[in-house]
């Protein structure tokens, strides 16, 4: 008896054809590029070496778009953002050894950010593997053993049969709730060798839902529909599962703040009745959140940014959905729910009841008020300004891209709305090479990357990227002469700070010899020379000379 789907496994007459008469010229490398087009990629970052040839052969044959950058951590931040804006899995193509190394602080930001990148590496020829004998340039003794800390799984391949079935459960795990990175090594000259397998055609690597289990739904509804004063916190993982507009409707529904964490900014509208904003380390928030007698988090650990530095104690009950297994109660008691943020909202919606609140409104605008008259008590008005010009300046429908400096730190708390940030693992570099693969994902319109000039040095090399592809990145570089944060840190800590001036170029001459347009701001034209930069085609540098201080500390009480 021959079932239903017995016969869609059996090929067509058309398809044996085409699989009994490969074309000739093929080698494992186009089993690579040709596995990623079936699975679905356009868009592929990476950069070559010397084991990876046969991969980067093989592109020339294809219709994948190729995005190559100039250091390969630039090319996996690039990726990373690829991923973030499109929410498809983004690969990243790289070298043995030191190639493969220089990806990995990206891909400690990409799991971090739940960024669903696909790495796949070269190694030695297959005779070198596990044995440190032969002496292979790049040849380490155990590569792959240097990325299982840090992705989400890691897929070895020994022969070319092996690489269709290995780049699809890589990229099944990439999507799969979590998001994140994977890491795919293929030997140098299983990608070399002459290939007579069939061409590979449309690969299923459909993602497993991640569905909450009823009786925890129903009892986390039961709680939210009897609470008193809920308050709900919404982490990044809202965001990478797409599940804003049940949120709302969920929060509406039970009439219960939200406030975002800095890494599920723009979970929430930021002008909604019910939005607490994003300020995470003011102790009004804090205070306010403490005092719910049932928390909702969702898609977020409660880790250090998120819990205001550890201070947080939660007095209520407190219901935790996240994707992320190991970070389910990992940091306060709760009801933890093992769960895609998307799919538990969903559970939630139907089972919770409508919870009329008519004081809501008022705890909302008092918290509000109160940050606003902290922050009015500091002398704060310069970098309030600063960041309001940028954000005028911006168009609304356009990316921002943030590198570890004040301004972005600011802007974790104060930017109204979506933003995207490496404060996950908290690697220099991010926001330029970042803004490029956005920029790459939909070149229609302009993304901002905003850096200080201790983290502009990190990605400087990728102008030259900016340029060849002609990508639309306004790239703010504010100059403050030293790593600024660190100089506040250590300041506050030891009376003085070391090792944090720096000498730095005049980036505008610098960029200029890249033959992308640049231009030193002030305060007072910061905004309309924005607004110049975005919207001109291609690349621009703006540089802002200025000294910006950090708001004081409120954890503590």
């Amino acid at each position: 008896m021959t079932h239903d789907h017995d016969l869609e496994l059996l090929p067509t007459a058309a398809q044996t054809t085409a699989a009994l008469n490969p074309p000739a010229g093929r080698n494992g490398g186009d089993l690579v590029v040709e596995t990623l087009h079936g699975l679905g990629a356009s868009t592929v970052f990476g950069l070559p070496g010397q084991h990876a040839l046969g991969m980067f052969d093989a592109l020339r044959r294809s219709d994948l778009r190729y995005v190559g950058l100039r250091v390969e951590n630039n090319a996996g931040f690039a990726a990373d953002a690829y991923g973030r804006v499109t929410g498809e899995v983004a690969p990243l193509l790289l070298s043995t050894g030191p190639g493969a190394l220089m990806s990995l602080a990206a891909l400690q930001e990409a799991a971090a950010a739940s960024a669903p990148v696909l790495a796949i590496g070269s190694q030695i020829p297959v005779a070198g593997l596990g044995g440190g004998r032969h002496g292979y340039l790049h040849e380490l003794r155990d590569q792959q053993a240097s990325f299982r800390d840090v992705v989400k799984s890691v897929h070895t391949v020994r022969t070319q049969s092996q690489i269709p079935s290995a780049i699809a459960a890589a990229w099944e795990s990439a999507l799969t709730a979590p998001h994140g990175p994977v890491w795919v090594e293929i030997p140098q000259d299983v990608l070399l060798a002459a290939t007579t397998l069939p061409v590979v055609t449309a690969m299923d690597a459909t993602p497993r839902d991640l569905v909450p289990r009823p009786e925890l739904t129903a009892v986390a509804a039961d709680l939210l529909s009897r609470a008193e004063r809920p308050v709900i916190i919404a982490g990044g993982g809202v965001v990478r599962s797409d599940a804003s507009g049940k949120l709302v409707a969920l929060a509406e529904k039970v009439n219960a703040p939200v406030v975002c964490t800095f890494g599920g900014k723009g979970a929430f509208p930021w002008e909604h009745p019910l939005s607490l904003q994003s300020w995470m380390e003011d102790r009004h928030t804090t205070d306010l959140l403490e005092d719910a007698d049932v928390l909702l988090v969702i898609g977020s650990g409660l880790g250090e940014l998120s819990s205001n530095y550890h201070t947080f104690a939660p007095r209520g009950r407190v219901i935790q959905i996240e994707a992320d297994a190991g970070k389910l109660e990992s940091n306060h008691p709760a009801l933890g729910i093992h769960a895609d943020a998307r799919l538990a909202l969903s559970a939630l919606l139907e089972t919770v009841t409508e919870r009329p609140d008519p004081s809501v409104s008022e705890r909302v605008a008092t918290l509000l008020a109160a940050v606003r008259e902290r922050l009015d008590g500091q002398d704060l008005s310069f970098e309030r300004e600063i960041l309001g010009s940028v954000r005028a300046a911006l168009p609304a429908s356009s990316p921002s891209f943030w590198d570890m400096t004040i301004l972005a730190y600011w802007a974790w708390s104060a930017w109204p709305g979506a933003l995207h940030s490496a404060q996950g693992a908290g690697g220099l570099g991010y926001g330029f090479p970042a803004a490029l693969g956005a920029a790459a994902a939909d070149p229609s319109k302009p993304v901002l990357a905003v850096s200080g000039d201790g983290g502009a040095m990190y990605s400087i090399a990728e102008l030259a990227t900016a340029k060849q592809y002609n990508l639309p990145v306004t790239w703010l570089i504010v100059d403050d002469g030293g790593y600024g944060i660190l100089r506040e840190y250590m300041t506050d800590a030891f009376g003085e700070a070391t090792a944090t001036e720096l000498a730095r170029p005049d980036f505008v001459a610098l960029a200029e010899s890249f033959g992308v347009p640049g231009v030193r701001t002030s305060p007072e034209t910061l905004r309309a020379d924005l607004e110049k930069a975005l919207a001109e085609p291609g690349p621009s540098v703006v540089v802002l000379p200025a000294l910006l201080k950090m708001f004081a500390p409120t954890h503590l009480g």
